[in-house]
């Protein structure tokens, strides 16, 4: 069916913002609910609290992007509509069953599994979804969709904060829920639009068939060499992605004490991410082929530069400005993946691409925080783990400088082959014309 580019769209459009901002603004608040957590269940004698604290909101945020390639497996057999909804519900029962632990141990599964999985299965199905609705204004619609996650991040820590102070963790976290609600509400507005009438009636006498396991999962994108490159080189730079949006909180607090407000540190991190998202979008349509990967590599060089910057700030408002710049460059790196996936794989494959890359992603996401809390707990400061988040994004940047090029050696090749392939065409015609013209003429 043609997309509407409007009417119910629009709602649809809202519902997939409310979701982008509920799930991520819960994940980049996370460094509030972190010092809640030191709080409530640590204490003086624990040699190893930060490091172990730290796996809660790792695994939460590790777990939403490992689960992509599945969550893409089941969209496209189940559609988006009972995905979301069945996603946030699992959300829910996470999250709710997460204000009722009394150790950190619990947490692991309830917050970093079971809430994070729930996200993963309600977040996917809300970007799909809006290439049903809408073609001419995709653009638009997927700017203001995640403006949504910005909008969040900059408004939840200061309630977090708010609740924690008035009605301790666990209270604010069943206050959370309420998040999590409307998102289950939210995911049934996802009406299907071209769903035929042989799926009607197949599901109407209740048969399912299942789809060969080639066209489940979709390896073929890694003969890409150019994709390849990107989906290992990404990786590589995210083992200190996630590291400031865990510990820049607690950092600030052993630094400068209580003494000023830390949670404007995440105010500016998620408006400059929205501005940049919204700027450096525009700019990428200008930007023509596999050279949008530019892009990422200087939003890698700076958010590494601002990660190693951090420990050097011994004033707050230096603070203010390192988040500032890193907010930018973060909204930089996040709203070109797809269009440079478009690029390397092409728009049949870039579902799956896509699905895989956020897969891989999940891996450094996941360890970086914990190593980082670790070395806090050994040498008593976040110094060094600071230093040390800003050298993968430099690496993965370095690596990702060859990908136009292998990409442009690439279309070269193929454009050979096509043209051999002509060539070889041609030269078989003219031979089979030529064979026919003689067994036509009569023998003298």
């Amino acid at each position: 069916a043609e997309p509407p580019d409007g009417g119910w769209g629009w709602v649809v459009m809202l519902a997939a913002m409310w979701c982008n901002g509920s799930v991520f603004g819960i994940q980049n608040s996370c460094g509030v609910l972190f010092v809640s957590m030191l709080q409530l269940f640590g204490s003086a004698d624990d040699k190893q609290l930060a490091f172990k604290t730290a796996w809660v909101s790792s695994l939460s945020m590790g777990m939403i992007f490992f689960c992509s390639p599945i969550v893409s497996v089941f969209t496209d057999l189940f559609g988006c509509r009972k995905v979301a909804v069945t996603g946030a519900a699992v959300g829910f029962v996470g999250l709710l069953s997460s204000s009722f632990v009394s150790t950190i141990e619990p947490l692991y599964f309830t917050y970093g599994v079971l809430f994070a999985c729930g996200c993963s299965f309600a977040y996917q199905p809300s970007l799909v979804v809006l290439g049903y609705y809408f073609k001419k204004r995709l653009g638009l619609v997927n700017g203001i969709v995640t403006a949504g996650s910005s909008l969040f991040t900059v408004s939840l820590p200061f309630l977090l904060r708010v609740l924690i102070d008035s009605v301790d963790l666990q209270n604010t976290l069943r206050v959370l829920c309420v998040l999590m609600f409307v998102l289950f509400l939210a995911g049934f507005t996802y009406k299907p639009l071209n769903s035929n009438a042989k799926d009607k009636e197949e599901t109407k006498k209740g048969k399912f068939r299942f789809p060969p396991g080639k066209k489940i999962f979709n390896f073929s994108v890694f003969k890409v060499t150019s994709y390849r490159i990107w989906a290992f080189g990404i990786p590589a730079a995210l083992f200190g992605y996630f590291v400031p949006y865990v510990h820049l909180m607690k950092h600030v607090k052993d630094k400068f004490g209580d003494s000023v407000p830390e949670e404007v540190l995440l105010l500016c991190l998620g408006v400059t991410s929205g501005i940049g998202r919204l700027v450096f979008g525009r700019v990428a349509d200008y930007i023509p082929g596999a050279k949008k990967v530019y892009l990422q590599v200087t939003s890698f060089f700076f958010i590494g530069l601002m990660s190693m910057m951090i420990p050097l700030c011994n004033v707050f408002g230096a603070l203010i400005a390192v988040c500032l710049f890193m907010g930018l460059f973060d909204g930089c790196f996040i709203c070109i993946m797809a269009p440079i996936a478009f690029e390397l794989v092409g728009a049949q494959d870039v579902s799956q691409a896509i699905g895989f890359l956020l897969g891989l992603m999940s891996v450094p996401m996941t360890v970086g925080p914990p190593i980082a809390g670790l070395l806090r707990d050994h040498l008593g400061t976040y110094d060094v783990a600071f230093y040390l988040a800003g050298v993968p994004p430099l690496i993965g940047g370095a690596i990702l400088c060859f990908i136009p090029w292998v990409h442009e050696r690439q279309k070269l090749k193929e454009r050979a082959k096509t043209v051999d392939g002509e060539t070889t065409e041609k030269m078989l015609e003219n031979e089979s014309t030529f064979v026919l013209d003689t067994a036509e003429k009569p023998v003298k």
